[in-house]
């Protein structure tokens, strides 16, 4: 049997992860305030932001390497690890959709985000969550394991690089105005949206095969 510090490290991680996404969110509240005068403040807390987003996605990657090293998978893992990722992502997305990162021209009209997310990239990757959550508690509820596949994985890795990034490159007017930089950020957050769209495919074909197999 593993110690007690074994058996709680990677859930205490995971408990870090969420009062550092809290620490995330609040930052991010500073970051997009605009205002003549602010503007060097909003570039620091957006830093900032990014800093936590990073320390977060470190936990995220060592609370389940250490939880199957050390074979002390639990169900508190298995619950909140996949929670706070949600929390972290969905969240940091929702904020890069928010009215304050929009480019207005001079009659007051929205011609683009410096984040390059739009509302309807959150709501798609909202409900993406969403219906595979749905998927995954019928198959697990009649005692099937249904776990994330690769695409799945792909799709978090995808979104844990292209929302710091954005958030990055939107604070930063240096690398906002580079054409190279901001060119980067749009084909990272484009790429996670779309990877994030056609991953909910294989999980409806295995959940298709997995119920068609599984008696009344």
């Amino acid at each position: 049997m593993a110690d007690p510090v074994r058996r709680n490290l990677p859930n205490v991680l995971t408990i870090l992860r969420l009062v550092i996404a809290m620490a995330f969110f609040a930052t991010m509240s500073v970051s997009v305030v605009r205002g003549v005068g602010l503007e060097g403040a909003r570039q620091l807390w957006g830093n900032i932001s990014v800093a936590l987003f990073l320390v977060a996605a470190i936990t995220d990657a060592l609370d389940g390497y250490l939880a199957r090293r050390w074979s002390v998978v639990s169900d508190f893992g298995r619950i909140m690890d996949p929670f706070c990722d949600k929390v972290l992502v969905l969240g940091t997305f929702a904020y890069l959709a928010s009215p304050r990162f929009a480019e207005i021209d001079a009659s007051g009209q929205v011609i683009g985000m410096t984040t390059g997310v739009w509302a309807w990239m959150v709501v798609l990757i909202i409900s993406r969550e969403l219906l595979v959550t749905s998927i995954r508690g019928v198959i697990e509820s009649r005692g099937i394991a249904f776990g994330a596949d690769w695409w799945g994985k792909s799709k978090m890795v995808l979104q844990s690089v292209a929302a710091p990034y954005s958030l990055f490159v939107a604070v930063n007017p240096t690398f906002l105005e580079s054409p190279f930089w901001s060119g980067l950020q749009l084909l990272l957050v484009w790429l996670a949206v779309l990877i994030t769209a056609l991953s909910v495919i294989p999980y409806l074909m295995r959940a298709r095969k997995l119920l068609g197999t599984i008696p009344e």
